[in-house]
C-alpha cells in the first residue's frame, strides 16, 4: 500500500465510520429527531453498521484499520510496518474530525433546537447526550454525541474497561478478521468485526460508552470544542485521555496475547 492509499482509505473510511456512528447518537439524543429515545440497542447496532460500512469502503484501499488501536495491534503483530503507523494515525484522526463535522451539518437544526430548549439549558443533572451531567459537571449536554463518558467516574475502572473491550476487539480481528496479507480487514473479516463491535457495545459498553478507538473519541471531542454550538458546555478534557490510552494499551495487549499463544 502506498502512503496515498493509506491516507485516502483511512480518511474516508474513518469519516464514514464517525458520520454513521455519531449520527445514530445524534438521532437518539436530540430533540426534534425522529429517532429520539430509540435507546441503547439502536446505538450499538448503529455503530456496528458504521464499522461495517467504513470497513468495506476502505478495505481494498488501506486495509480498513480505522482505529489506532487496530493499527498498533497489527504493527506489534508484524502485519503493518511501523513506518506506516504515523500516516495511519494521522489520517484516522483527520477522518474522525471530518465525520464529526458532517454529523453536526446533518443535524444542524436539531442541535440548535436542543441546545436552546429551556429544559436542556437549565438542566443541572440528568443523562442528556449520553453523559451523566451530575457525575461529570464539565461535560456539555450534547458531548455524548461526539465522544464518550463514564457512568461512574473511576479512573482505574474506566481505564480497565476500555483496555478489556479493546483487547477483545483486536483479538477478534487478529484471529478472525484479517485479509490474506494480514495487514487489514478482509471481506468476511469486516462483517465479523462489525458484529464483534455490536457485541462489545451490548456487553461491555455500559460503564464507559465503549470508545475502543482513540480517534473515535478524540477527533469528535476536538470538533465539539471548536464548533459554534449554543450552550454546548464543556468537552470534559479531564476524562479525554482514558478513551485514548485505554484502547492503545488494549490493542498492543491483544497483539502480545496473540503472538504468545
Amino acid at each position: 500500500m502506498s502512503s496515498s492509499d493509506i491516507f485516502i482509505g483511512e480518511t474516508i473510511g474513518t469519516a464514514v465510520l464517525i458520520l454513521l456512528g455519531g449520527g445514530v447518537c445524534a438521532a437518539v439524543t436530540l430533540k426534534r429527531s425522529k429517532a429520539k429515545d430509540a435507546g441503547w440497542l439502536a446505538i450499538t447496532f448503529g455503530w456496528g453498521f458504521a464499522v461495517l460500512t467504513g470497513a468495506y469502503l476502505a478495505g481494498g484501499v488501506s486495509g480498513a484499520h480505522l482505529n489506532p488501536a487496530v493499527t498498533i495491534g497489527l504493527a506489534v503483530d508484524g502485519g503493518t510496518k511501523w513506518s506506516d503507523v504515523p500516516i495511519y494515525l494521522g489520517s484516522q484522526f483527520l477522518g474522525a474530525m471530518i465525520g464529526a463535522v458532517l454529523v453536526w451539518a446533518t443535524y444542524y437544526g436539531q442541535f440548535q433546537a436542543h441546545l436552546t430548549d429551556p429544559e436542556i439549558v437549565n438542566a443541572k443533572s440528568g443523562d442528556e447526550g449520553m453523559v451523566d451531567l451530575k457525575a461529570a459537571p464539565k461535560a456539555g449536554p450534547v458531548l455524548g454525541i461526539f465522544s464518550t463518558g463514564p457512568e461512574i467516574r473511576n479512573v482505574a475502572q474506566n481505564l480497565v474497561t476500555e483496555i478489556i473491550a479493546t483487547t477483545v476487539l483486536v483479538l477478534a480481528i487478529l484471529t478472525q478478521g484479517l485479509n490474506d496479507g494480514g495487514n487489514g480487514l478482509g471481506v468476511l473479516g469486516a462483517l465479523i468485526t462489525a458484529l464483534v463491535v455490536v457485541g462489545i457495545g451490548l456487553s461491555l459498553g455500559g460503564p464507559t460508552g465503549y470508545a475502543i478507538n482513540p480517534v473515535r473519541d478524540l477527533g469528535p471531542r476536538v470538533v465539539h470544542a471548536l464548533l459554534p454550538l449554543p450552550n454546548k458546555g464543556g468537552s470534559d478534557w479531564s476524562y479525554a485521555w482514558i478513551p485514548v490510552v485505554g484502547p492503545l494499551i488494549g490493542g498492543a495487549l491483544a497483539a502480545y496475547i496473540f503472538k504468545l499463544f
